[in-house]
């Protein structure tokens, strides 16, 4: 499997990957690193809590890190959770809008995580 077709199977942008990390050797580094960087799992435990510092925290993160990775559709959901509970301007999410908007970060998560992990038993 190349990293174009890993690409293709979790619904990223390798050009956007591309244009940021300009080679396919940071690419594969940092994509390889996602499933165990804690990101997904520290705005998981945020929403538990609903602790709307952490939320935008860790979503702010999980956004420029999933950016950079061309991973759009889950920068996409962390970046709408970020502006929800962006400090100093007034909510746009309710707790139970939020909870729903995790599930589908942990659920988009786990379907790319399982395509890393089949592309890193490809490569290896």
């Amino acid at each position: 499997m190349t990293l174009q077709e890993l690409y293709l199977e979790i619904g990223g942008d390798y050009d956007q990957a591309l244009r940021v990390l300009r080679v396919d050797r940071l690419i594969d580094k940092h994509i390889r690193r996602l499933p165990s960087n804690g990101l997904v799992e520290s705005l998981l435990e945020a929403g538990k809590a609903m602790d709307p510092d952490r939320l935008f925290e860790c979503a702010h993160a999980m956004k420029g890190n999933c950016a950079n990775l061309g991973l759009v559709s889950l920068a996409s959901l962390a970046s709408d959770i970020t502006e929800a509970y962006r400090p100093g301007h007034p909510r746009t999410m309710s707790e139970e809008q939020t909870a729903e908007k995790l599930k589908e970060i942990d659920a988009l998560y786990r379907k790319t995580a399982e395509g890393i992990r089949k592309y890193e038993g490809a490569v290896s």
